[in-house]
Formats: structure tokens, C-alpha cells, sequence
């Protein structure tokens, strides 16, 4: 049986951390969306592009030399042949990310890539064929509407700040919070202008991790990956029975 789980939700939800750990629970392989956003980023920050420029940006995307490892256990990012993994997360990626990000025709090209990527898994691939779990901005709503599990991660803005705070700065303190908020509630505030990712469309299950720890979300989402696909195997049985 092949399954495509789609997992969207605000910075710093835990949608990788959580699309990682259900992606090697089931044996499927892992797509990185927002990654490559990023990736796309670096490669307008290395080529000297003009993030202000939308047309020139456009057109250094639709030539991005990317290749996305979509191993769970090591999902690398190469860019013309460099590994960028390292690089995509620093501050200044995350800070300019959002010029990219919301830049449509970036966003068309990229959605055309990252089906492109879905594809592949479901006629073999990393997966063999089992299929994948993609995460990040459109997944459920435009990227993979008819996927066969979508689930909107979310959590508190307080809980939100406090993880990625950790992330960055290992700490959890009023002042990691703070250097962390520009991050996690501007990125948001931009990317919401493109992409819904705060309230779940219809047939989007809701998984709220706020007072969740990482394995009590995996088994969250792993519950309505069951439940799901359980429902479309009752389904599949009654047509049969029906025919």
C-alpha cells in the first residue's frame, strides 16, 4: 500500500521533528519543503540575486540546481552540487527566506518540484514505493489536497516561541524567547499573505501539540494516520462488496 501523509502548521509546530520520526516509523520517505525554500534563498544570496527584484528572483528559482535527499534519517539538501544543509539554517537565510518564500512564481515552481518529488515515491523511490511524508506551507491544501492523510500540526504561540528558542539558543528563557520572536511570528505574518496554515481546511485533521512532547506527537499523528487510513480500507471493502 502506498501513502502520502501531509503535514502543514506555523514555525514551530514540530511539523519536521514529527514528519521525520512518523516518516521512519513507517518505513517512507521525508520531504522538507520549507528546506527548500531555503535552498532557493541560498542560492539567490550566492548568485548575487536581488531578493527585491521579484522577476530576477523568478527566474534564478526556475534554474535552481536542487537536489533533495528525502533519507528521514539523513534528509540532505544539495544545492549545484554543495551540500547546503548547514547553511540554509543560519540567521541570515531565515531572516530573508520570506522575500522568496511569498514570491509566487517561486512558489509555482517549487510546488511543481515538490509534486514532482510525491510522484516519485509513489512509483518507488527512496520508499520503494511506500510512499512519503511531505511537510510544510500549501501541503494539504494545494500542493497535495488529495492526499491520503493531511493534518494541520499546531500548538501556542508560547509553546511555539519556547521550542524554537531552545532550538537556536538552548534556552527556554525570557531572553531567547525574545530573540527568537522576530522568526517564528514575522515569518508566520509573511507567509500567511501566500499560504493558510493556522486553521485546517476541510478533511484536514488537527493535531495540537502544545502540551505535547515530541514522542506524544509522533504517536498523535501516527493515531490519525490509523484512523484514516482505516476508514479508506473500511470504504474500499464496502464499494467492492457493493459492486
Amino acid at each position: 500500500m502506498t501513502i502520502v501523509i501531509a503535514i502543514d502548521g506555523p514555525s514551530g509546530s514540530g511539523k519536521s521533528s514529527v514528519s521525520k520520526a512518523v516518516a521512519r516509523r513507517l518505513g517512507l520517505a521525508y520531504l522538507d519543503t520549507g528546506a527548500m525554500y531555503r535552498a532557493a534563498t541560498w542560492w539567490c544570496r550566492h548568485t548575487d540575486v536581488d531578493l527585491a527584484d521579484a522577476d530576477a528572483v523568478a527566474a534564478a528559482v526556475e534554474a535552481l540546481p536542487l537536489v533533495m535527499g528525502v533519507d528521514p534519517d539523513a534528509p540532505a539538501v544539495h544545492v549545484d552540487g554543495e551540500d547546503v544543509g548547514a547553511a540554509i539554517r543560519t540567521t541570515e537565510v531565515s531572516t530573508a527566506v520570506s522575500a522568496v518564500a511569498t514570491n509566487l512564481a517561486v512558489r509555482d515552481e517549487l510546488r511543481r518540484l515538490q509534486r514532482a518529488a510525491i510522484d516519485a515515491e509513489k512509483l518507488g523511490g527512496f520508499s520503494g514505493g511506500r510512499g512519503i511524508v511531505a511537510e510544510g506551507r500549501d501541503i494539504t491544501t494545494v500542493v497535495a489536497p488529495d492526499a491520503d492523510v493531511r493534518v494541520l500540526l499546531t500548538a501556542s504561540e508560547e509553546a511555539r516561541l519556547a521550542r524554537r528558542a531552545r532550538e537556536l539558543h538552548g534556552s527556554d528563557a525570557a531572553h531567547a524567547v525574545e530573540a527568537t520572536r522576530d522568526q517564528i511570528v514575522r515569518r508566520d505574518a509573511d507567509d500567511s499573505t501566500v499560504s493558510q496554515f493556522t486553521v485546517a481546511a476541510d478533511g484536514v485533521a488537527t493535531v495540537d501539540s502544545s502540551e505535547l512532547d515530541l514522542e506524544q506527537t509522533v504517536d498523535a499523528v501516527l493515531a490519525v494516520v490509523a484512523r484514516l487510513t482505516a476508514t479508506a480500507a473500511d470504504e474500499a471493502g464496502t464499494e467492492r462488496t457493493d459492486a
